[in-house]
């Protein structure tokens, strides 16, 4: 999914620019390579800089309600101080490394609804436009991957997955949002709460797990749900099926002391919002619905639907945004 635009700033003539991601997923803390192609326009044209900026479709919490919108996150300038003739066809190859706590937008191939994208700046003449903005696929680490199998083979379901604006006190978070991956409770522990809610905050030294578990209409009131830490280095090798379940049963004893006292658990951290009006949101987010069973949280989606609906909403949204600009 590609869009280019005529340099708008520029006016008809201007040069084309055209940003081509290699093929495959990237992941947190690696490589993303790609070109950027440019094409001359009707006439000489010196490029001052190329400049790639990751953005993320974050959701916000506020007093008016939530909204959501692109939030940038990282830039890389790939190239610039050269002259681009009129028609000419010029290829900028890059490699630039991802931030450690880029979110994941599938598992096992299938998409998890959260919306990233490479968006392409082009400087030319003191005018700047960002011309070209493309879907940007994010595969989980290792560590990542081997958690979210050990929920799929404890019972645990997929709910949703969203970007949420703000910090996780007590962390090593560095990016302005984190991300949530909502899980069900496995049958064992559907009694005891009504959903799981992992986050996972990666550096190059290993992976923070924080999970936070609440049940609606419980002993604990909103903003008061148990949530502790966790930190797995890159390559461990766990049973992870038992580290998991031990994490959730200490998690629900936490979060048991917690009601029982009438306050929040206060060990590892709270979540702190921006707008500090009080607990995250939660919900089934867009109704991705992925079974949890024997093989993990990706089996269970029926035909490829869920992943087709949510590669056209993020092409609608990047249209959107693509509009909105213009």
């Amino acid at each position: 999914m590609v869009f280019k635009r005529l340099l708008g700033s520029l006016g008809v003539g201007g040069p084309t620019v055209d940003t081509v991601l290699d093929p495959g997923a990237a992941r947190p803390g690696g490589a993303l390579t790609g070109q950027v192609l440019l094409e001359g326009g009707q006439a000489d044209f010196d490029i001052e800089h190329i400049t790639l900026e990751l953005v993320a479709r974050v959701e916000a919490e506020h007093d008016e309600g939530e909204s959501e919108g692109l939030v940038a996150f990282e830039r890389f300038t790939v190239g610039g101080g050269f002259r681009l003739a009129a028609g000419q066809r010029h290829s900028v190859p890059f490699t630039v490394t991802l931030p450690w706590e880029t979110p994941v937008t599938e598992l096992y191939g299938q998409h998890l609804g959260v919306v990233l994208g490479v968006r392409t700046e082009l400087a030319v003449a003191g005018a700047r436009d960002k011309g070209d903005l493309d879907p940007l696929d994010v595969a989980p680490l290792p560590a990542q991957e081997a958690i979210l199998e050990a929920f799929g083979q404890l019972g645990f379901g997929f709910r949703s997955a969203d970007l949420e604006y703000g910090r996780i006190a007590g962390t090593g978070q560095r990016l302005p949002f984190y991300q949530e991956i909502e899980l069900t409770p496995a049958p064992q522990y559907a009694h005891q709460i009504d959903e799981i809610e992992v986050t996972f905050l990666a550096d190059p030294g290993g992976v923070e797990v924080v999970l936070e578990a609440g049940k609606r209409g419980g002993l604990l009131s909103g903003g008061h749900d148990a949530l502790t830490r966790f930190t797995v280095g890159h390559h461990d090798s766990r049973d992870w099926n038992a580290e998991v379940d031990g994490w959730v049963r200490q998690l629900i004893e936490q979060r048991a002391a917690a009601g029982h006292h009438g306050a929040p658990y206060a060990g590892s951290g709270h979540l702190d919002h921006h707008d500090h009006g009080g607990h995250h949101r939660s919900g089934p987010g867009m109704g991705t619905a992925v079974a949890a069973g024997a093989a993990g949280l990706a089996v269970g989606v029926a035909g490829g639907m869920v992943a087709a609906e949510v590669v056209d909403e993020i092409g609608d949204f990047f249209e959107g945004d693509e509009e909105d600009e213009g």
